[in-house]
C-alpha cells in the first residue's frame, strides 16, 4: 500500500514546524510540502493533488474555508485552528477531521487513522469485483457446483427455479425466487427477458421478428415489459448500419 501524501498551510511558522516533525515520524505519510502562504499553497495543491491537506482557518489573504473549496476532489481537509467555534463550519466543506492547537500527537495520530480507512475504502469500492466462474445450488438434498459457463437459461416457478445446462438432459430444480438468482448471476452474462426466464446472452441462437429468442432447444417468447431493455442489449451487441 502507498504511503498517503500530505500538504501543510498554515501562516504560523511555528504551527507548520510542529506538524512537519509529527508527519516525519509517522510511518506510511509523505509530505509533499509545507506553506506559511496560502495564495502559494492552493497552486501547488491542484498541481500535486495530496490526499491530506493540514490546513490553517485564519490566514491572511486566502483563510483556510476560502480555499477548502478550491481543492481537488480527492484532498481530503484537516483543519487546524485555535479557535473551535470554527468547528461546525469546517464539517459543511466535509473536512475529514478538525484540530485544535496546539496539536497533540495523538489526535493527529486520530487524523491519520481516519483517512487511511477512509481511502481504504474508496480503493476497495474502485476496484472491479471478481465474477465467480461456479455457483451452488441445492438439488434433491445436496449441494452441486455449477459452472456458470454451463446454464443456457433459468426458468421459474413460483419459489422454485429451474437450471437448464449444457451437459444435463434434464434441469435441476432448486429452491430459490428468480430474484435471487438475477442478483446470483453475472450481470454482463445474463439477462432476464421474462418474468418467469434468465438466459445466457453467449447462448442466443437468434432472435426472430416477433421476439423470440431461439436458446438451447427452446423458444422463448419477451413480453412487453421486457422488450425496450432486451432491444437495447441487442443494440449493444450488434453492428450498425
Amino acid at each position: 500500500m502507498r504511503p498517503l501524501t500530505c500538504m501543510i498551510v498554515d501562516d504560523e511558522p511555528l504551527a507548520v514546524r510542529l506538524l512537519v516533525s509529527y508527519v516525519e515520524k509517522t510511518p506510511d505519510l509523505q509530505l509533499l510540502a509545507s506553506f506559511t502562504d496560502s495564495i502559494r499553497a492552493i497552486n501547488a495543491v491542484k498541481e500535486q493533488k495530496p490526499d491530506l491537506l493540514f490546513l490553517d482557518i485564519q490566514m491572511p489573504n486566502i483563510d483556510g474555508m476560502e480555499l477548502a473549496h478550491s481543492l481537488p476532489e480527492q484532498t481530503r481537509v484537516v483543519f487546524t485552528t485555535a479557535f473551535k467555534e470554527y468547528a461546525f463550519e469546517s464539517y459543511e466543506v466535509n473536512a475529514l477531521d478538525f484540530l485544535l492547537k496546539p496539536v497533540r500527537y495523538n489526535k493527529f495520530l486520530g487524523s491519520i487513522e481516519k483517512a487511511r480507512k477512509q481511502f481504504d475504502i474508496q480503493q476497495t469500492a474502485a476496484q472491479p469485483k471478481q465474477q465467480p466462474n461456479t455457483v451452488f445450488i441445492r438439488v434433491d438434498g445436496e449441494w452441486r457446483n455449477i459452472p456458470v459457463d454451463q446454464i443456457t437459461y433459468v426458468n421459474g416457478m413460483k419459489d422454485y427455479v429451474m437450471f437448464f445446462l449444457d451437459n444435463e438432459p434434464k434441469p435441476l430444480v432448486t429452491h430459490l425466487t428468480m430474484k435471487a438468482v438475477e442478483d446470483m448471476l453475472p450481470k454482463d452474462k445474463f439477462l432476464r427477458i421474462h418474468r418467469s426466464y434468465i438466459i445466457a446472452v453467449d447462448k442466443i441462437r437468434k432472435v426472430d421478428r416477433n421476439d423470440c429468442v431461439y436458446i438451447g432447444k427452446d423458444i422463448i417468447h419477451v413480453p412487453d415489459g421486457y422488450q425496450q431493455a432486451f432491444r437495447n442489449f441487442l443494440e449493444t451487441r450488434s453492428f450498425s448500419k
